[in-house]
């Protein structure tokens, strides 16, 4: 049946907060589908409620192909900040922006940055599994004992929402900041209380934790190899909560088995979900979660409420262009 509402596709992933204030909008119809929909399978979601205005998006892929499907999208939005799954150049050549959480789920990925690397500094798998095993007597062994994140040196790569908590938190903890990110200037990051750094090959040896949170770009793909990690200390701990593809697995792989690294911990991968034979998980020195650094339960209501308000700002004609990709399309 026709109508003259709004429509708007939704991720089932998206959390209350989000779906009550589409629901509050009676010139909105809020329709929700799988979150991990792909290609021919989401397509013919759109088509099946086309015109589609605006799509709130989870994992899913969205490109022209999806942009033709919904037949009168206004707005793609996400349920987080990443956006290497939108084709940006195909939105941005059609005129349609492409909305991010702004800084809603920072603060929980420098969390899980900040959980990793104090699990990887105190040992924490290592330490719990000689409880479990009755291996009481090994806790004082030179393997086992852990080090303190007080008074060590932390690289931080990209100094953007997500940096720079990581390094307040940092500070807090009384460790030296060096920061790198070549688009920033050095005044920006001195006033943080950080030092900045304008070479990455000169940083890292300095560095007993390097903690990634730069954007997955042409630049940066593949941007920690061989070459960074033999430049590490023998001594470095390596967390990236960023995007997979900014680190080789195949040379993170041998580094984490030659003993060029101790340890490291992903919070992302080159393939998601990966392939449960990635040789990266058979190594007892690598921690790893789901991609969900930026997913807590308090994390995705605030991710759900700033994508809902995106979605509404573009059809109000009062665009949030601070959360755009792509702002020039507003005009």
């Amino acid at each position: 049946m026709a109508t003259n509402k709004k429509k708007v596709l939704f991720t089932d992933s998206m959390g209350k907060a989000g779906r009550e204030i589409l629901a509050a909008r009676p010139d909105v119809e809020a329709i929700s589908f799988p979150n991990m929909a792909q290609d021919e399978e989401y397509r013919a979601i759109l088509k099946k409620h086309a015109p589609v205005h605006a799509t709130i998006l989870g994992g899913t892929r969205f490109r022209p192909a999806e942009l033709d499907a919904a037949g009168g999208m206004q707005v793609v939005a996400r349920v987080g900040v990443g956006y290497d799954a939108i084709d940006i150049p195909g939105m941005t050549s059609a005129k349609v922006p492409v909305m991010i959480a702004g800084t809603a789920n920072s603060p929980s990925v420098a969390e899980h940055a900040m959980s990793f690397m104090l699990t990887l500094a105190r040992k924490g798998p290592e330490l719990s599994a000689l409880v479990k095993e009755g291996r009481w007597g090994d806790r004082l062994k030179p393997a086992m004992v852990s080090n303190d994140m007080f008074e060590k040196t932390v690289l931080i790569i990209g100094f953007g929402r997500i940096g720079t908590r990581t390094a307040k938190r940092c500070l807090a903890m009384e460790m030296q900041v060096l920061v790198y990110d070549p688009y920033l200037k050095a005044e920006t990051i001195k006033a943080a209380g950080c030092e900045p750094v304008t070479s990455l090959d000169d940083a890292l040896p300095r560095a007993d934790f390097v903690t990634v949170h730069c954007p997955k770009t042409s630049e940066t793909v593949g941007m920690f190899g061989a070459k960074q990690f033999k430049a590490m200390k023998r001594t470095a701990y390596l967390v990236s909560t960023a995007r997979g593809g900014i680190i080789d697995e195949k040379a993170l792989h041998a580094a984490l088995t030659d003993g060029t690294l101790p340890a490291a911990a992903l919070d992302v991968f080159d393939r998601e979900p990966p392939d449960p034979a990635n040789p990266l998980f058979k190594l007892p020195n690598l921690i790893a979660s789901p991609h969900i650094a930026g997913v807590t339960a308090e994390a995705m209501e605030r991710m759900s409420a700033e994508a809902a308000r995106n979605v509404l700002s573009v059809f109000d004609g009062t665009p949030r262009k601070e959360n755009a990709i792509n702002p020039e399309v507003f005009g």
